[in-house]
């Protein structure tokens, strides 16, 4: 009898009739069921991984057995005689516990998954869904107009109706930048609430016609309600009018207690229409951060000022455009028109949140770019911002700015509260959800920062930072094959607007060792880099990564004769490159009168945040540089200066970063202690750190890779690099990312 006969014979392929319809109509309940139920997608997908596991195991019990009415027996060979003894033997209980062991072992191992997946989602919900009393969010309104150019203008009405409400303690009311993303959402009441984690919801339309504006707005509770609407027709002039009543009505109906005062501040408003509309135009492209938004904000801002001095808001949106405005060619003069444009703000309204916010951010770059009085700097920054969340709870980058600021105080705690309160008023924000990611990851929390970052793709509109905040997320844990996966896709969505991302993957090229492709696609950054500034930047830290100590020479020489001498115009992150650069090349007067210059050497308080890591580095380098001048004094004052901050930052705030324990590490082996630098740089593989090729091409670094205990764990760390370098060129041989980049570039605008 044939192969295929024999299979029938034995009922093989009704069994496999059986299972599948039997596993297509579990797999079609459960598709049905497990979102009912709560349960994320991913479980019908083990669901199925495990149906297809359990297939063959059914095969494989239908070749050998039978089940009958007399239970289960020995499938009777083909030319068995009459006195063939169907019944199980011992091998065949065998068989039959090894076959329900490895089925059960597949159901186990996936519903493990299941439940992994579930208490992810269930953690991620907790920080998002929990729904605070008062609380409401301002969906953006429709637009009417027959011009879709004119949007700005409806969301500009949203916004002023938002920044009324968040004025009230009484309301917890989420900003816009969270509440914005449902703008085009086919979710419906219910489901935006639960995701937003609020009881009321609010919106809306808006048609413009000449100089009339009808306004409709609809308050709706979280289980699809409609507790109000009202259609307010009025002239263009009367908008104010409609915005303070459209509040009024809400908060009473929210909360009976609130009274909202009938007028905004005389310089919160204006008469002249012209200049409202400038306004908002402004706060549009502030709001969006398309290319060249600066100069886009900018010039509406100072249109709507030209239109009406006393009209405060536009002199803040100046402030902001102005400060966020790092491109510009002379900083501190754009520095001296943005405090300007705020006092200017605060004078004509002195309780507009936004005017105090952005003087703290002000004061924060101060800090950043000059130094100064760290101290006094960051205590006056923290009381403007204070100030300006107490008046106004929405200003999502207050949060931010206010996070840094107790972050460089090393307040780190007061700052987790700050970055909590800020992701409660906006749970959506990516730059609230990266830095949050950041504290989880120095601390070792991998799989909150993960599932933090991860939940920001199921966005209608993911937001195009989280791409680099992913990939930033696998650098730290050691996953360089992954993380080189999320450089390229935001390299693919910036191909065209940002080719400089693209730098990005330079770095995790090398760090792998694939030091062609790193070459190849540094050329294509610098191809789109033209300030001296950045090309420095991008070629210097290839070559300080790689150790090649006679191309950064090169790249010195070149920036100086670019730049000049004068280096009191670079950003202190350039200066610490700089001045870091110079010293490992043997430049060493010159790296060590810069250091002196930018930073503040009496105090390292600036430096509390580990956000703060790469001039933790440079400083190592500087200590670096006093050892090679003699100047070993200083060397040891300052290396064991920063071992008492390293320490701080691992026992006190208990950071546990690959990035903290190779410092340590560093700093041990600069000290010759090389025993604890053999456990800290232990610390830092188990972290995830994976930096082979920048610590073995680093003098600071000479005598410690010397130790044998080092030497083995870099020998360790090597092999994994080779592991996931394999990975790698793999995937690259399998798809050809250059051509794709190519033909994104090229190809036709939609």
């Amino acid at each position: 009898m044939g192969f295929w006969q024999e299979l029938r014979r034995r009922r093989v392929y009704r069994m496999a009739g059986f299972y599948i319809v039997g596993a297509w109509l579990v797999i079609q309940v459960a598709d049905v069921f497990f979102p009912a139920w709560g349960l994320p997608d991913t479980a019908v997908r083990f669901l199925i991984i495990a149906a297809m596991l359990c297939f063959p195991i059914a095969l494989i019990f239908s070749w050998v057995f039978d089940i009958t009415t007399s239970g289960i027996v020995k499938t009777k060979p083909a030319d068995a005689g009459e006195t063939f003894d169907n019944s199980l033997k011992r091998t065949d209980y065998l068989i039959l516990v090894a076959l329900l062991t490895i089925g059960a072992a597949i159901v186990f191992g996936s519903l493990q998954k299941v439940v992994e997946e579930v208490d992810g989602a269930v953690t991620v919900a907790a920080t998002t869904v929990e729904k605070i009393a008062n609380s409401i969010a301002i969906l953006p309104f429709a637009n009417l107009d027959a011009n879709p150019d004119t949007g700005y203008f409806s969301d500009g009405v949203s916004e002023e109706i938002l920044h009324r409400l968040s004025s009230l303690n009484a309301l917890h009311v989420l900003s816009r930048a969270s509440s914005f993303v449902f703008r085009d959402s086919n979710e419906g009441p219910v489901r935006i609430s639960e995701i937003l984690g609020v009881r009321y919801l609010l919106h809306g339309s808006v048609r413009r016609d000449n100089n009339l504006v009808r306004v409709t707005a609809y308050l709706i509770d979280d289980t699809g309600k409609q507790l109000w609407s009202e259609t307010f027709d009025r002239e263009l002039e009367g908008i104010f009018a409609i915005q303070s009543e459209i509040a009024n009505t809400v908060a009473s109906r929210i909360e009976h207690q609130i009274v909202i005062p009938d007028e905004h501040l005389s310089g919160r408003t204006t008469s002249n229409m012209e200049a409202f509309d400038a306004y908002l135009v402004g706060r549009s492209f502030v709001n969006a951060r398309t290319p060249g938004w600066q100069d886009k904000a900018i010039a509406a801002f100072e249109e709507a000022i030209r239109l009406d001095e006393t009209y405060a808001p536009p002199h803040a949106g100046l402030a902001v455009a102005l400060e966020l405005n790092y491109r510009a060619d002379d900083r501190v003069a754009v520095r001296e028109s943005a405090v300007r444009a705020a006092e200017t703000a605060l004078e004509l309204d002195p309780e507009l949140g936004e005017g105090h916010a952005v003087l703290g951010l002000i004061l924060l770059d101060e800090l950043a770019l000059d130094g100064g009085d760290a101290e006094s700097k960051l205590a006056r920054a923290e009381t403007s911002l204070r100030r300006a969340l107490d008046l106004d709870p929405s200003l999502t980058n207050a949060y931010n700015w206010l996070s840094n600021v107790l972050g460089q105080q090393g307040r780190v705690d007061e700052a987790d509260v700050v970055q909590e309160r800020g992701l409660l008023v906006n749970p959506l924000d990516p730059i609230l959800s990266h830095n949050k990611a950041i504290r989880l990851r120095n601390r070792g929390e991998h799989e909150r920062a993960e599932r933090l970052l991860l939940r920001l793709l199921d966005l209608p509109e993911p937001p195009g930072v989280i791409h680099i905040a992913i990939f930033q997320q696998y650098v730290v844990m050691g996953e360089l094959d992954r993380a080189l996966y999320w450089a390229k896709q935001n390299a693919r969505i910036h191909s065209r607007s940002h080719p400089e991302t693209l730098r990005f993957v330079v770095g995790t090229y090398e760090r792998l060792g694939l030091r062609e492709d790193s070459d190849f696609w540094l050329a294509d950054v610098l191809a789109h880099t033209p300030q001296p500034e950045d090309r420095f930047w991008n070629r210097a830290t290839q070559l300080r990564m790689r150790g090649n100590h006679a191309g950064l020479q090169e790249v010195i020489e070149e920036f100086d004769a670019a730049l000049g001498t004068d280096m009191n115009q670079l950003h202190i992150d350039y200066s610490g490159l700089y001045a870091s650069a110079n010293i490992l090349v043997g430049n060493f007067d010159v790296g060590i009168d810069v250091f002196e210059s930018a930073y503040d050497l009496r105090t390292l308080a600036m430096y509390a945040d580990v956000s703060f890591y790469g001039d933790l580095e440079y400083l190592h380098v500087l200590a670096y540089g006093y050892q090679q001048v003699g100047r070993d004094d200083e060397a040891d004052a300052l290396l064991a200066r920063l071992y008492e901050h390293l320490n701080e930052l691992v026992v006190e705030q208990k950071l546990n970063s690959g990035d903290v324990h190779h410092l340590r590490a560093q700093n041990f082996g600069m000290r010759g202690e090389f025993d604890a630098a053999a456990d800290a740089l232990e610390a830092a593989i188990e972290a995830g750190w994976l930096w082979f090729f920048p610590a073995t091409g680093s003098p600071l670094w000479t005598e410690t890779i010397a130790d044998p205990r080092i030497a083995r764990m870099l020998d360790e760390v090597k092999v994994e690099l080779e592991r996931q370098r394999a990975v790698v060129v793999q995937a690259d041989a399998e798809h050809d990312f250059r051509a794709e980049l190519e033909a994104l570039r090229s190809a036709p605008d939609e």
